[in-house]
């Protein structure tokens, strides 16, 4: 049962876990999950620490009332709710093979089954597909009798009965299976590390913290560590009772309490501690000091800058990476780039996609996510009902050449709840100036900027690309619209088929966008809009406005300005766009896309990043 040594979570399924009725989330090894805001992505981080974290089941209450979905621990009967997270590891190591070989089973990695449960299965159990998976299930509800919440991870796969000597916890809730046990999680490797608003406890000496892991991996002797060090807490000299304005309050102590109890004989009835002298207190209050420049005073770590803590975080993380074999890392991180400049963002997905194992790491950056390619990206989607479902990109779909052609762009649609594709570089700057029109317009309240509606802009690159983009982003479950210049010839059924991808598509009324901005757009904004570029340095050279000429010259005259200046950098469709001072100005193409979109994203609550709702094209007519 040789394994690859790069063990890895394959799949999680999760019922009843906070915001989560039940779901599943499929992996293929380093893995990126995005989603919207409460969309779920923590609880699957936190959901995987239960199944396999060493230290995070032995916090007491290991679960608590808000763990529950819903915050119902008992049904209408008064029985009580379980909490399930089963996880499928894979790829195991030659020792987890050993360690764990009865309670392994043959999974189709293909198929993402276990081979035993499917037709005819068993005869394809030596198949090129097949390979060992250690299932594994956590559970935890309340128990009545102890009026507490109770929870254990344990083999899904068990092949002896638990002794009858075993916890009372572990025989009410494990129902025959075998405990997987701390040692057993450390087999995995698995670490978690939160985002920073738990900072200190991840830079701390606290149970599961960096440094802890630092101290156990490395081999430190970690229980001669705290004995040596309480000891010599305990023998300071001087001691700290020894400082003389607290000789006078132990000598007074002493003489008050020597009335009414018998002290030990002698000076050291009384004493001041630096601590409780026990290991957990140490825990609490050892912390790392560190002297950053400029400056050479040391302070307690939590002191620094949000951005040198992250820093602080990742020298540990390196460090943690050279003490385990890498290869048998399972790295989880929430949103790594809190508090850093885009270049350390890249450093520090890079180094973890590098160094661990199997990564899976939740972001909202796309200077994290570019660094992913598109098969190891996996879109979170929950609905109302708390239903969660997770599956990698369609790696058919989206190329990984244009992937990595245009990887800042996808990055950003991903993140996005509705993307809008663009011919060119002129209608990508011009659609946002006309959202900013929009929203400013008098009785324009209910709309929401792009910006703000999280609506994201693709430039496909050039003309006939935007057809190709549709199967990309209905793979990618996105609200998606596209808008495209009027062709030469009539579009192939190849064309035609992959707009079908799109939630709605336009295709302008004229050839070439120029001729749309002129011909649907006051003139009065025209003539404000060349009033303003004749004089610019960039102006071109294709003729002099003349504010007495005629309206049908000042508009031949705009045309050339603008195609002259199409897809630059100056933007000149941009300004034309923002000199209309209300929607009734923004040329009638352009403000129905933007009123078009806006209608979709009502109907999509903001916070459930979820398909659009069936019947979502009732909305267009």
């Amino acid at each position: 049962m040789g394994g690859k040594d790069e063990m890895r979570v394959r799949r999680l399924k999760i019922s009843n876990f906070r915001g989560v009725s039940q779901g599943s989330v499929d992996f293929t090894g380093h893995t990126l999950l995005v989603g919207g805001n409460n969309v779920g992505k923590s609880t699957v981080c936190e959901a995987l620490d239960l199944v396999l974290g060493p230290e995070r089941i032995f916090r007491r209450p290991v679960i608590d009332e808000h763990d529950f979905h819903c915050g119902r621990y008992l049904d209408a009967d008064g029985a009580a709710v379980e909490i399930r997270i089963e996880a499928i590891l894979v790829d195991l190591s030659e020792e987890a093979n050993r360690r764990f070989g009865g309670h392994l089973r043959r999974w189709n990695d293909q198929a993402g089954t276990f081979i035993d449960e499917e037709e005819g299965g068993l005869d394809q159990a030596d198949g090129p597909a097949a390979v060992w998976a250690l299932p594994l299930v956590f559970v935890g509800r309340y128990d009545r009798e102890e009026d507490d919440f109770i929870g254990n991870t344990f083999f899904d796969h068990p092949t002896k009965e638990i002794d009858a000597l075993d916890e009372e916890t572990e025989i009410k809730l494990g129902q025959g299976r075998v405990p997987f046990t701390r040692a057993h999680k450390r087999l995995c490797g698995f670490v978690f590390l939160r985002t920073l608003r738990t900072g200190s406890r991840a830079l701390s000496l606290q149970r599961g913290s960096l440094l802890d892991s630092v101290l156990k991996l490395g081999g430190a002797g970690a229980v001669e560590m705290w004995q040596d060090t309480l000891s010599r807490l305990q023998a300071l000299d001087p001691a700290i009772g020894e400082i003389e304005q607290l000789k006078h309050i132990r000598a007074e102590v002493r003489s008050r309490m020597g009335r009414f109890v018998n002290l030990a004989p002698g000076d050291d009835s009384t004493a001041f501690f630096a601590s409780d002298l026990t290991r957990e207190h140490l825990r609490e209050v050892v912390r790392l000091f560190i002297a950053a420049q400029p400056g050479q005073h040391l302070v307690p770590f939590g002191r620094l800058g949000t951005g040198s803590i992250n820093l602080l975080v990742f020298a540990l993380l390196t460090f943690i990476a050279e003490l385990k074999d890498k290869q048998s890392v399972i790295f989880a991180m929430e949103e790594p780039e809190i508090a850093l400049p885009p270049h350390t963002q890249r450093r520090v997905t890079r180094f973890v996609l590098a160094e661990m194992g199997q990564s899976i790491v939740t972001s909202h950056s796309p200077y994290v996510i570019e660094q992913f390619e598109p098969e190891q990206i996996v879109i979170l989607n929950r609905d109302e009902g708390g239903a969660l479902t997770g599956q990698p990109i369609d790696a058919q779909a989206v190329k990984p050449k244009a992937f990595r052609t245009e990887r800042r762009q996808f990055a950003e649609a991903i993140l996005s709840r509705a993307v809008l594709v663009v011919e060119g570089s002129t209608e990508a700057a011009l659609f946002p100036v006309a959202s900013s029109v929009m929203e400013a317009s008098p009785g324009s309240d209910a709309y929401t900027h792009f910006d703000l509606a999280g609506v994201s802009i693709f430039n496909a690159g050039g003309d006939g690309s935007v057809p190709r983009h549709g199967p990309v982003f209905s793979a990618l479950g996105k609200l998606s619209f596209g808008f495209y210049d009027k062709p030469n010839a009539a579009l192939t059924e190849d064309a035609l088929d992959k707009l079908n991808g799109y939630t709605k598509v336009w295709e302008s009324p004229e050839k070439g966008i120029e001729n749309v901005l002129i011909k649907q757009t006051p003139v009065a904004v025209v003539r404000r809009f060349l009033n303003e570029v004749k004089d610019r340095p960039d102006y071109p050279a294709v003729g002099v406005y003349d504010p007495a000429a005629n309206d049908a010259d000042v508009a031949i005259l705009a045309v050339k300005v603008l195609r002259a200046r199409k897809g630059d950098a100056h933007g000149y469709a941009a300004m034309l766009i923002s000199h209309c001072q209300n929607a009734a100005e923004l040329p009638a193409t352009i403000r129905e896309i933007l009123e078009t979109i806006h209608k979709a994203l009502s109907a999509v609550p903001e916070d459930i990043a979820a398909p659009p709702p069936d019947g979502l094209e009732d909305l267009f007519g």
